[in-house]
Formats: structure tokens, C-alpha cells, sequence
């Protein structure tokens, strides 16, 4: 196997310099540079020396998510190695579906972190035992809840990031700009369409899609 040449990207500096460390002894692995968020982590990819990344899905700036979905269109050729705290399911399925090539959580230990890392750079995906069985598990809910959020229009969905970091009608309507009837209005399709019955609901969803932490 070739060496891996590896981004990690957290911005959590304990964590960073923990897997460094970690991996500093394996002759087959590269540690080439560490980022705090996904725009640094994309600019250092640009630069074309990386081939694999450990990421973190919580970032300022640009998520774990956001720049999966960029690196899978615009750079198919590097690994993605989720390390994160998030165990929930339809984040999980979230994930997969945009194409990373694994998921492991942050209690991981070393060995498996580094089965993970050797079986993703050979070719084949890898995502922690624990995670996949609640994925396969909870399958039917996630084909409803993913296509649920399909439905969703960009400004229904900025909306709902809203409602779920606990800004109110007016505080809504000024960030985006539109009427206090607007946002009403909003909230009431979101509702019906997540099959929420309050606003408790909405925030629930908002979580459970990996859309606020």
C-alpha cells in the first residue's frame, strides 16, 4: 500500500494533536497538515498532496458535512474519514448517502482507528460496527425522514435552522428579511410537512438530520 498523505480537520486542538500523535509511528501514514474548519481544510486540499481526511462534522465556518459534499463532487479521489461525537442515526445516513467512506466515533480506539484508515485507503469502506446496525436498523425511518427533508425549500430550511437556534418570529423575520406573516406562514408548512405538532418537534428534526448540532 502506498503511504496515505492525511488532512485531519477538527477544531478541537486537543483532539487534532491527540490522533497526530497517535499516528506519528505509522510508516504507511503521513500526518501533512491539520485545519480548524472546512474552508481551510479545502484550501489545503487544492493544493493536491492530500489523500485522505479525518474530519469532524461540528466546524465554524464550513461543517463536516458542507465540505463532504464539495470534496465528493470536486475531489472523488480523497478518503473521508468521519471521527466525530455524533452518534445519531440519520446524520449517520446523511453521510453515507452524500458518499464519505467512513464513520467512527470519538471513544474509538487506536487500532480501530487505524483498521479504519488501512480499509478505507485500500478501496473499502468503514463505519464502526455499533453505527451501522442502527443505520440498518432504523432504515424505514430514515428513508421517511431524508425524503421528508427533500421536500423542504431552501428558505424552509433556513427557517427551521432558525426556529432551532431559538430566534422567534420577529427575530426570523428581520434576519430574513420577510413579514412577520411570512415566517408564520413557514412554520406552518414546516409542521405539516415534518409531521411536527409544535415547535419542540421541529427542533427535534432539525438534530436529528444533522442540521444544528
Amino acid at each position: 500500500m502506498n503511504k496515505i498523505n492525511l488532512l485531519i480537520a477538527d477544531d478541537h486542538t486537543m483532539f487534532l494533536q491527540g490522533i497526530m500523535s497517535l499516528l506519528e509511528k505509522e510508516p504507511n501514514i503521513g500526518v501533512v497538515d491539520t485545519a480548524i474548519n472546512g474552508i481551510e481544510a479545502l484550501e489545503i486540499i487544492k493544493k493536491g498532496n492530500i489523500d485522505f481526511i479525518i474530519l469532524d462534522i461540528s466546524m465554524p465556518e464550513m461543517d463536516g458535512i458542507e465540505l463532504s459534499k464539495i470534496l465528493k463532487k470536486e475531489y472523488p479521489d480523497v478518503k473521508i474519514l468521519i471521527v466525530s461525537t455524533h452518534s445519531n442515526v440519520m446524520m449517520i445516513s446523511r453521510l453515507i448517502r452524500i458518499g464519505v467512506n467512513g464513520y467512527l466515533l470519538k471513544n474509538a480506539e487506536k487500532s480501530e482507528l487505524l483498521k479504519a484508515i488501512n480499509t478505507i485507503a485500500s478501496g473499502e469502506n468503514y463505519f464502526a460496527e455499533e453505527l451501522e446496525e442502527k443505520h440498518l436498523s432504523n432504515s424505514s425511518k430514515i428513508e421517511k425522514q431524508v425524503s421528508n427533508l427533500t421536500e423542504l425549500s431552501s428558505r424552509e430550511k433556513e427557517i427551521l435552522i432558525l426556529i432551532a437556534h431559538e430566534y422567534n418570529t420577529a427575530e426570523i423575520a428581520e434576519k430574513t428579511f420577510i413579514s412577520l406573516n411570512t415566517v408564520n406562514t413557514h412554520r406552518r408548512n414546516l409542521l405539516s410537512k415534518l409531521n411536527a405538532k409544535n415547535t419542540a418537534g421541529l427542533v427535534k428534526y432539525a438534530v436529528e438530520n444533522g442540521l444544528v448540532d
